[in-house]
């Protein structure tokens, strides 16, 4: 049986690209490929990631410029037909940006680029992003941003806790939900979405640097290792 692909979307400013490349060669029968900005062939790709990074500078709005790459015309219609996409800190802002998923990100609550470990709850392990996590398994997986704080309508936050969109939340070491615990001041302490359909994740903590023990945590193995059995169709 042939490996199956997994396309890694690369921007000019991209910088998490290989680290997430590194991350998904590490599971047995699945294939990285970097796909460039301005390509429009997703090359058989089973499911898209957008990594992390400064996509074009991060001019006028983190993922701003991005929304409008010839690649995302195809990663929007890929996602609109149910196949997997997943964005991981610039790349949920470009998520945001393309209308994939509601809400936007600003400017940190204290105005700082932070990077540091960070503690993160699974709320919703139904997804298949996070089917091999435990519900509400805390998670230690860091974060470096600097626009990270997730804001959205009253109606828009309503409708994502009625339909169990909301899938990570900052908490403390044990699992609760505070406002010490809370790095970027997201509303409701969100760290990552999914779209209605389930098919579209965006956080801001990076899985790819918690994928492996050198790295001080593996805890960000369930979410790829999740992805990739749901594709594998297992």
């Amino acid at each position: 049986m042939s490996d199956i692909t997994v396309g890694i979307v690369v921007f000019p400013g991209s910088n998490c690209d290989h680290d997430t490349e590194h991350a998904v060669a590490s599971f047995p029968g699945i294939k990285p490929v970097l796909l460039w900005h301005n390509e429009h062939d997703l090359q058989g790709a089973k499911a898209i990631i957008l990594p992390g990074g400064f996509s074009y500078g991060d001019y006028l709005r983190a993922g701003s410029i991005a929304r409008f790459s010839p690649v995302m015309k195809e990663v929007i219609e890929f996602a609109r037909k149910g196949f997997p996409v997943l964005g991981i800190c610039n790349g949920f802002q470009v998520l945001l940006e393309s209308g994939l998923l509601e809400g936007a990100l600003s400017r940190n609550r204290d105005k700082k680029f932070l990077c540091c470990q960070t503690c993160i709850r699974a709320v919703n392990g139904s997804t298949i992003f996070t089917s091999l996590y435990p519900e509400d398994e805390v998670l230690s997986i860091p974060i470096a941003h600097g626009e990270g704080n997730y804001f959205a309508p009253p109606e828009v936050i309503e409708s994502l806790e009625e339909h169990q969109q909301i899938v990570f939340r900052y908490t403390d070491a044990e699992g609760k939900i505070t406002d010490e615990a809370n790095p970027n001041g997201s509303l409701k302490n969100i760290a990552g979405i999914v779209n209605r359909q389930g098919n579209v994740l965006g956080l801001m903590p990076h899985p790819e640097r918690a994928s492996e023990k050198l790295l001080g945590s593996l805890d960000g193995r369930g979410l790829f290792e999740s992805l990739f059995l749901h594709i594998a169709g297992v």
